[in-house]
């Protein structure tokens, strides 16, 4: 469930798609695009597109200097490593409401990673020095790694963690 065929597996992040009028259409947006389209959260960087490329751009410049793979390579990597595979939900019957583990979809599971990987490259650049550039590449390189210094892995991790508690 990963857009990277030859026509999706693009460089420049932006095809303009309208991806949201249909259920599914958004799977079929490439990834690095909605990579780019997770950066653009928090109130203060809504619809700065060119800001979220060149951050994106210049990530994966890093990444391509410190591992000397294909950069698209090392996301896809840190997107599957990073996504949960089970997931916990609240089941509410007669007025009791419990949690339960379930299985999460692998359409889910990309976005869920994508996210917690801006999440963990946004809460490592805010007050340092670091630029968020750095922090993305970092963020990447880890996920792809499977290193627990990675803020998705751990979140997935305890995801994990919390539905085999719930099973």
């Amino acid at each position: 469930h990963l857009a990277v065929t030859p026509k999706n597996a693009t460089y420049l992040p932006h095809t303009a798609g309208r991806y949201q009028l249909k259920r599914f259409r958004k799977g079929q947006c490439p990834l690095v695009e909605r990579l780019t389209n997770c950066l653009m959260f928090h109130g203060r960087n809504t619809g700065k597109k060119m800001n979220a490329m060149k951050i994106v751009e210049q990530a994966f410049d890093i990444i391509n200097l410190m591992t000397d793979k294909n950069p698209i390579q090392v996301l896809v990597e840190a997107v599957s490593n990073a996504g949960p595979r089970e997931d916990s939900t609240r089941i509410g019957t007669s007025g009791v409401v419990r949690r339960q583990a379930v299985d999460v979809s692998p359409f889910r599971r990309v976005s869920f990673a994508l996210s917690l990987i801006t999440q963990g490259a946004r809460e490592a650049a805010f007050r340092n020095i670091k630029t968020m550039a750095e922090c993305l590449a970092d963020e990447i390189i880890n996920a792809s790694k499977g290193s627990s210094n990675s803020y998705a892995i751990k979140k997935k991790d305890e995801i994990e963690r919390v539905a085999k508690a719930n099973r």
